[in-house]
């Protein structure tokens, strides 16, 4: 087992049901998917932790991007059953909208041991916000978790997974000591002063693949990390905003 494993997950959801969280049909996996997937780890030596904790051998982190009710409902269930943990990221302007987490699931989340870290306060990609947009979007997100948390909050995930240098030294200045993003990878070297990869378990996503991603092994990894590579092209062509309106009408067909 090499470096540390972060997997990104959206929302657990067997169909379209606004009362039960906010479904995707690429991100949203089932609760049989994602107890097979926690089967999976602790079956091959895997413990999930939690970023501020002792990172064992086998370490994982369980992240969970956006605040959707599924988190509370479902996901961090089935997590306290096995007695495991996860890293919820949340967007806190979409706290207590249809389909997302309250202040008082965010409490209950961190009651239960879980991470809370900040997944911005409105989902704008960080890279198209001035410096007083950007630091805003930053502090404000994290003063309003500590306070239904009661707790530091030091971790986050980018909105849209992509950031470069400015927003992480931005980060940092406003207090986050771990910042996610979207890029996959096994993060081999676990440093503040880095982004840490994640790997997206998606509703394709089978077991077989899905441990491939985890160990970093096989076909699946550089397949991932090519098709990664080849979407940096039409990102940088139509920006942040171009290419998250393009890509929502061609999954949208």
């Amino acid at each position: 087992m090499i470096g540390l494993p972060i997997l990104m997950y959206h929302g657990i959801h067997t169909a379209r049901d606004a009362r039960r969280g906010v479904f995707d049909a690429r991100y949203s996996v089932t609760a049989e998917q994602f107890a097979r997937q926690l089967d999976w780890l602790g079956e091959h030596g895997y413990v999930p932790v939690r970023l501020d904790a002792a990172r064992p051998e086998g370490a994982v982190v369980l992240s969970f991007d956006d605040g959707d009710l599924s988190a509370v409902e479902v996901a961090m269930p089935m997590l306290a059953e096995r007695g495991l943990v996860g890293e919820f990221c949340v967007t806190t302007d979409w706290v207590g909208q249809p389909g997302r987490i309250d202040p008082a699931a965010v409490r209950a989340l961190a009651e239960a041991s879980m991470g809370v870290g900040s997944h911005g306060r409105t989902h704008r990609h960080l890279a198209d916000l001035s410096a007083h947009d950007l630091a805003e979007e930053l502090t404000s997100s994290k003063r309003a978790l500590e306070a239904w948390t009661g707790r530091p909050v030091d971790a986050m995930s980018l909105p849209g997974g992509r950031g470069g240098r400015r927003e992480h030294l931005a980060a940092t200045d406003a207090g986050y000591r771990w910042v996610m993003d979207s890029v996959p990878g096994p993060n081999r070297t676990v440093r503040p002063d880095r982004y840490l990869h994640r790997v997206a378990v998606t509703r394709r996503t089978t077991v077989g693949e899905f441990g491939r991603l985890v160990s970093w092994r096989g076909v699946a990894p550089r397949r991932l990390a090519a098709r990664t590579a080849a979407l940096e092209v039409p990102k940088r062509l139509l920006g942040n905003a171009g290419y998250t309106r393009v890509r929502g009408l061609v999954r949208s067909r």
